[in-house]
């Protein structure tokens, strides 16, 4: 067989996985979103029989034999050096990716598929009802098949490295502690500091804002941030999240609370900086293999570079700030903006990751490292949990949690047998960082744009220099062709010691 054709063979045959996998994604998106909750061991069922064809798909000797005539091996993934640049990626993902699922036995993957469904409908429930122990035995189930598949990867001695593999390639809990102990010690000195400070008014942030008319706010955000509603959709779920179920398909959630306006506006940002990325993907690569996220740390950087450097901005609220006056006239009569953008970055820390301030945010996710870490090296147990959570939370910000709802089972990634991933959230910070440093650099007046509700600007400049690549270079090899400099945590705590230098009076 000529190259060219083991080439369209190849890419057939991954455009199949890759639709049944989105499939699968469907049937997810549903169970988070529509499914009745009786449906619950039917779904898990029909999750396990489609993650099995997958399995087999992506297993086929074919697949291999067609990767080695195209001089693609473990090796040397990148195969034979006359291919184009282009399909030398593709062949490194695609190794990399069949390696990865061959060492896996099918019925260990349709298992998990099976379980994951049941973990996360009962992570739902424990978490309404605060308790972890119903939770728990799910849990252990979702760590052994985690700790299964590690081992089948060769991470006898540590597991954790093959989980973090998946979500980061090329980092190990090794390099990532090198990274967090540094930014851990920066962070905390800087949030001491910012405590002997008074703190800004924020009463009327809990005030009653109808989930109505915040949905309304929102949604007009994210049409201005350019999230096309032609290829997407905005629903409710009981954890925000983004999912492609297609090229021109990338749905987001959120979810609403009365009380905390800020907690569904911010989902709905950081979720369209998700989406916006999956719908930046060049034409040639967006129904492939390296139609894909960098890893989540650059899929972070996106999601967390809209939502807090662009939305927490004074820039963004002296555009935003009239019209949600509008919406809210009794709440906000009282309020200027200036007073609200104080409030909007107000540092305090707090229970809830996912509406945690920007200064303490990477401590609570340094905190979920330190825990998956150790629940992999055997040193704590699921048992054990609730309570070194509550212990870690007190050591590193301050606070106890006053429910297991509030404090372990907060998160849905663990039931999601999402180990590993948790990092990538940190990671994103300062990926994000680096990159709005180069941004500014291209755009000295981008915040001008912001005001002005403007967002094109600096949605094209991340469409050309980040979005369009898809996975084609690793997430070190991107940082440094886009920036010039490797990951770093420099311009991320530049960025908060200028901002909240200048809000603190520091």
């Amino acid at each position: 067989m000529k190259k060219q054709e083991a080439l369209v063979r190849l890419h057939a045959i991954d455009r199949d996985v890759k639709h049944l996998s989105q499939i699968t994604a469907l049937l997810q998106w549903d169970q988070e979103t529509y499914m009745p909750p009786a449906a619950v061991e039917g779904r898990s069922e029909q999750l396990a029989l489609l993650e099995g064809i997958v399995h087999e798909k992506s297993t086929s000797p074919e697949i291999g034999d067609l990767l080695e005539q195209l001089g693609s091996t473990t090796a040397h993934p990148m195969g034979d050096a006359d291919l184009p640049e282009v399909e030398r990626d593709f062949l490194r993902v695609l190794r990399k990716e069949y390696d990865r699922a061959v060492l896996l036995p099918a019925d260990l993957v349709t298992e998990a598929a099976r379980a994951e469904g049941l973990s996360q409908a009962a992570w739902v429930e424990a978490r309404k009802r605060n308790d972890y122990k119903t939770f728990m035995p799910h849990l252990e189930k979702m760590v052994g098949y985690a700790k299964k598949k590690a081992e089948c990867w060769g991470f006898t001695e540590r597991p954790y490295d093959g989980l973090l593999d998946i979500h980061e390639p090329g980092m190990t809990e090794a390099s990532i502690e090198a990274v967090f102990n540094p930014l851990r010690s920066r962070l905390s000195s800087l949030v001491q500091r910012i405590g002997e400070k008074k703190a800004p008014r924020s009463d009327f942030l809990s005030r009653e804002f109808p989930a109505e008319l915040q949905a309304q706010f929102g949604e007009s955000v994210m049409k201005a941030l350019a999230y096309d509603l032609q290829q997407g959709r905005l629903d409710i779920s009981a954890h925000p999240f983004t999912t492609t179920l297609g090229p021109r398909d990338v749905r987001i959630t959120t979810r609403y609370f009365p009380t905390n306006m800020l907690s569904g506006l911010f989902s709905i940002i950081h979720e369209t900086g998700h989406a916006l990325y999956e719908m930046g993907f060049a034409e040639e690569i967006r129904d492939s293999s390296l139609g894909d996220g960098a890893s989540m740390g650059i899929h972070e950087s996106q999601s967390r570079l809209w939502e807090n450097v662009v939305g927490r901005s004074y820039a963004f609220w002296k555009g935003q700030f009239p019209q949600l006056r509008q919406l809210f006239p009794t709440q906000l009569a009282d309020v200027s903006v200036d007073e609200f953008y104080a409030a909007v970055n107000q540092v305090r820390p707090s229970l809830i990751r996912v509406d945690a301030d920007e200064v303490t945010y990477s401590l609570h996710v340094i905190l979920r490292f330190e825990l998956e870490r150790r629940l992999f090296a055997g040193t704590v147990s699921v048992a054990d949990l609730p309570e070194a959570w509550n212990a870690m939370m007190k050591e590193i910000l301050g606070v106890t949690p006053d429910s297991d709802a509030n404090g372990v089972l907060q998160d849905v990634h663990w039931s999601m047998g999402a180990f590993g991933y948790f990092p990538s959230y940190a990671l994103g910070n300062l990926y994000g960082l680096q990159f709005w440093d180069a941004l500014k650099k291209g755009i000295p007046e981008v915040e001008s744009f912001i005001e002005r509700k403007d967002y094109m600007p600096i949605l094209q400049w991340l469409r050309n220099h980040v979005h369009v690549h898809g996975c084609r270079y690793e997430p070190g090899d991107l940082i440094l062709k886009v920036t010039g400099k490797p990951l770093s945590a420099d311009s991320f705590i530049s960025y908060l010691e200028h901002k909240y230098g200048q809000l603190y009076k520091l």
